[in-house]
């Protein structure tokens, strides 16, 4: 890469540093602040909450970083723009098209990480924090209990109570469980629970049961019922293990599937390199080699529109495909194909405006 490219990308490389640190440290902080407001802590406590932070934030480089190369590549060329540098740096020889091959430079390698991100280390990530999202939003989350007291959820009508604990391998005696449902009401009663947590082979958590009774009490009286079990499990998730299983599935397995939502998750996952490269160069339609006019104020809120229209189409675009509303073809594909389009025809209007007609 000769002198002029490396300056560019530079320009371009300290800024994305920069904007992306600031955005990861951002994302951490309000993980933290959601986390410590739902009191993970007392659940799971500091290190799984830091643990959870983590993975959450790993999760959430795949949007972060085509942000960042996007805000990088408008302040690196706006500034050599405003300082009037793209100016000399053509006077000398450097067509537009060399500009735009070295910011294609940048965008590339990390085009080529998103992506990476997107299909390996972001389905391990929600692997990994599901289990611990479930610990420690389940209602039943019995780690938390304590012999002899009752506790109570208003939020879906659930109250417990065990009589003794053991503080060795969490067996508890003697449950009491009353949940109260739209229609009905159910009780359960055991002599013995022990919760097991979730796992990379399943993820669901769940307990249990041994030597005990259901009641399902109904609001016409005539219709209870009255089980009797030896062993039972009762699933303490909610409802969204399935959504969570498709991220966390493996690319592999999406790729085989023909399930509309597994389609969508799979071209979510490889079209985020196209996704951050496009960004890129969309950046680069911004700055106009114009520096006696001081527009900045300007380009950066029309910037922040057209990534907010962006984000905005590419989860339409996914969820017309997980509807199937629009099929595995064109998928997702058709809002980078309008990208595309776009941005070729803003290159024929720059080259006709740069090369007249001569009459």
């Amino acid at each position: 890469m000769k002198l002029i490219e490396r300056y560019i990308a530079r320009e371009i490389s300290l800024p994305f540093t920069v904007v992306i640190l600031i955005l990861v440290g951002l994302f951490a902080s309000f993980s933290s602040a959601r986390l410590l407001a739902g009191a993970v802590t007392e659940t799971l406590g500091i290190a799984a909450l830091l643990k959870l932070v983590f993975l959450k934030t790993l999760i959430a480089l795949e949007v972060l970083i085509p942000i960042a190369l996007y805000i990088s590549v408008i302040i690196g060329l706006g500034r050599l723009n405003k300082d009037q540098e793209l100016n000399v740096i053509r006077s000398v020889g450097v067509s537009g098209t060399r500009i735009v091959l070295t910011v294609l430079t940048v965008a590339i390698p990390v085009g080529i990480a998103s992506g990476m991100l997107s299909s390996y280390v972001r389905p391990w990530a929600y692997a990994e924090s599901y289990i611990l999202d479930a610990q420690a939003e389940a209602d039943l989350n019995t780690n938390r209990f304590q012999a002899g007291r009752f506790y109570g959820s208003e939020k879906t009508g659930r109250v417990v109570y065990v009589r003794s604990k053991s503080d060795v391998d969490q067996q508890m005696q003697n449950i009491f469980h009353y949940i109260k449902k739209p229609d009905s009401s159910e009780i359960v009663i055991a002599r013995q629970a022990r919760q097991i947590q979730p796992t990379a082979e399943e993820l669901r958590p769940h307990i249990q049961l041994s030597e005990g009774v259901v009641y399902q009490l109904t609001n016409a009286a005539s219709i209870d019922e009255v089980i009797q079990f030896r062993n039972m499990t009762y699933f303490i998730d909610n409802d969204f293990v399935l959504n969570y299983r498709r991220k966390a599935a493996a690319t592999r397995t999406l790729w085989e599937s023909d399930q509309p939502r597994d389609i969508a998750e799979l071209q979510w996952r490889i079209s985020r390199p196209l996704a951050t490269i496009l960004l890129a160069l969309i950046a680069v339609t911004f700055i106009r080699t114009t520096p006696r006019h001081d527009k900045t104020d300007r380009t950066y809120l029309i910037a922040a529109l057209v990534f907010a229209a962006y984000y905005n189409l590419t989860g339409l675009a996914k969820t017309w495909v997980e509807q199937g509303v629009v099929g595995s073809v064109p998928g997702v594909w058709w809002l980078y194909l309008l990208m595309l389009v776009a941005l070729g025809i803003y290159a024929l209007k720059s080259k006709r405006k740069r090369f007249p007609r001569q009459s």
